[in-house]
């Protein structure tokens, strides 16, 4: 990470690597590096102050780094109650963002519509690190190493969640029962995307199995009990 330079290269190729699905190959150096940042530059108490103006509002020249807000734009999302300044910074660059869109050229026009139609935070990070992929590998300033990482990542990882996904639908059909409802890929999903890392595929194997015995329970209450019975079956639960 130091390799990147400046804190602003840095900050933006830790943005990459994220975005790319890649953080969680480099978690040390990533914390490591933004404490570093954080250390050099937390002595500024209204870090927002500078994007003003003297009439409090933000500053006009701010709309000609569409780079720059599009990413205030996504840390606005990040915003809790109480943070009047990030309610502002939002409102001014989704005007902004939303009115330059359409002049802005490929891929810089495809993120601005990714960011307006669903922010960064709001996303499934393998869909997002998908997505991205195509992106950053027409971006002039990528680097090739960190893209051809990220290729092979992602085809790794998409191996075995497929691996995974076919361990579970033979288990789901053994069971044999036929009322079971039939929800294979959304329980995968589901939990891939609670913990996607490989080193946590045995991890997505038993919570899947958990939630499908859990769904069968659901049916058996739902449709194929009597009050009585379903008393007793609580019970043994």
């Amino acid at each position: 990470m130091a390799a990147a330079g400046k804190p602003s290269r840095q900050l933006n190729f830790i943005d990459s690597v994220q975005r790319l699905g890649l953080a969680y190959h480099f978690e040390k150096e990533i914390e490591e590096a933004l404490g570093n940042i954080y250390d050099s530059h937390h002595h500024i108490d209204d870090i927002f102050g500078k994007f003003k103006d003297e009439n409090g509002s933000f500053k006009e020249c701010l709309i000609n780094d569409v780079e720059g807000m599009l990413g205030l734009y996504e840390a606005a999302h990040l915003r809790v109650h109480g943070e009047d300044i990030l309610d502002e910074a939002l409102a001014f660059t989704t005007t902004h963002l939303k009115s330059l869109v359409e002049h802005l050229e490929y891929p810089l026009a495809v993120k601005v519509n990714k960011a307006l139609y669903r922010p960064i935070r709001k996303g499934l990070e393998r869909l997002e690190a998908r997505s991205y992929i195509s992106i950053y590998q027409d971006e002039a300033s990528h680097s090739k190493a960190l893209l051809e990482l990220a290729k092979l990542d992602f085809n790794l990882l998409q191996s075995l969640h497929k691996k995974e996904l076919s361990h579970f639908t033979r288990w789901s059909k053994d069971l044999e029962l036929p009322f079971f409802r039939d929800r294979v890929v959304e329980t995968c999903l589901w939990i891939a995307v609670a913990c996607f890392e490989p080193q946590c595929s045995y991890a997505r194997i038993i919570h899947a199995k958990l939630l499908a015995i859990t769904t069968v329970i659901d049916d058996m209450c739902d449709a194929y009990g009597t009050a009585a019975e379903l008393e007793l079956f609580t019970e043994a639960i």
